[in-house]
């Protein structure tokens, strides 16, 4: 079911994403003042572990890049499935 796969990555992206900004962030955390390098990879890791929990949906396209990605890998997603 691509709609539900697609919520659960967007959920998963945005939790483990903005987790990690407010992680560096916020005073009184264990990596406040972090740096960029955190926030940055922190990121990646969301898009990459959303990515690999919805790869087993085609239609699953929650993020650009990711889309683009996979039309490059000649795997574009289904519109509507």
């Amino acid at each position: 079911n691509a709609p539900l796969a697609e919520l659960v990555g967007t959920m998963i992206l945005v939790l483990l994403g903005d987790g990690v900004v407010a992680n560096v962030a916020l005073k009184q955390t264990k990596g406040h003042n972090a740096g960029w390098i955190v926030i940055t990879t922190g990121w990646a890791l969301a898009v990459t572990v959303a990515a690999y929990l919805t790869a087993p949906t085609r239609g699953a396209a929650f993020n650009s890049p990711l889309t683009l990605a996979l039309a490059s890998l000649g795997r574009p997603p289904r519109a509507g499935a």
